[in-house]
This record gives C-alpha cells, sequence and structure tokens, in this order.
C-alpha cells in the first residue's frame, strides 16, 4: 500500500500512462520469472525528495515489473532478517521451508 505522501503520485494521469505502457513494453510479464506480473517496482525507491522527479518516478529504465513472489523476495531478501525461502524452527535453528531457485537463473 502506499504512503500517505506517495498517493497523490500514484493517483496522477503521468503515473497511470507510464504504468500502462511499460506493462505493455514487457507484455504484462515478471521480469525475472516469467510468470503474469502484479507490480511495477521502482529500482529506486522513491522518497518524497525524489518522488516528483520524472527522471527517477517515470523513468523507464528505472522500472521492473514483478510477479507478487519476486516483488516479496526483492523486499524480503534484501531487508529482513534472513534469506527468502528459510526461517527459524522453534529451536532457534535457520532451515529451509521451501526450495528457491535464484531469480537470476
Amino acid at each position: 500500500m502506499a504512503k500517505e505522501w506517495a498517493k497523490p503520485f500514484y493517483n496522477s494521469s503521468a503515473w497511470k500512462k507510464c504504468r500502462k505502457s511499460y506493462i505493455v513494453s514487457v507484455f504484462n510479464l515478471c521480469e525475472r520469472c516469467g510468470e503474469i506480473g502484479k507490480i511495477l517496482h521502482h529500482k529506486e525507491y522513491l522518497t518524497p525528495e525524489n518522488i516528483n522527479n520524472p527522471e527517477v518516478s517515470l523513468n523507464h529504465e528505472l522500472l521492473e515489473y514483478l510477479c507478487q513472489e519476486c516483488h516479496n523476495r526483492e523486499h524480503h531478501e534484501r531487508f529482513g532478517v534472513v534469506q527468502y525461502g528459510l526461517k527459524f524452527d522453534e529451536n532457534g535453528e535457520l532451515i529451509q521451508v521451501k526450495e528457491v531457485k535464484p531469480w537470476w537463473e
């Protein structure tokens, strides 16, 4: 969900046009796994300082269309305490919960 300061941008016609044209350009497919995409991800995270700069917020070079799982991996692997596909069990041991193939393979 968009942060309060970002809502006017995400409701703008400029964003809606940019989003639509980008998704069409990648055939509605996740750019990492090839499944149907869902979220247009900004590679350079938007902030209150850069959101109104079209070179950042509307630049196709800084966008990536992702499915829900790949988008979650982007955020959880980058900012989570453990790598995607791993968790701590009841004994505090790190275990694999799901076999995960790296998105780049």
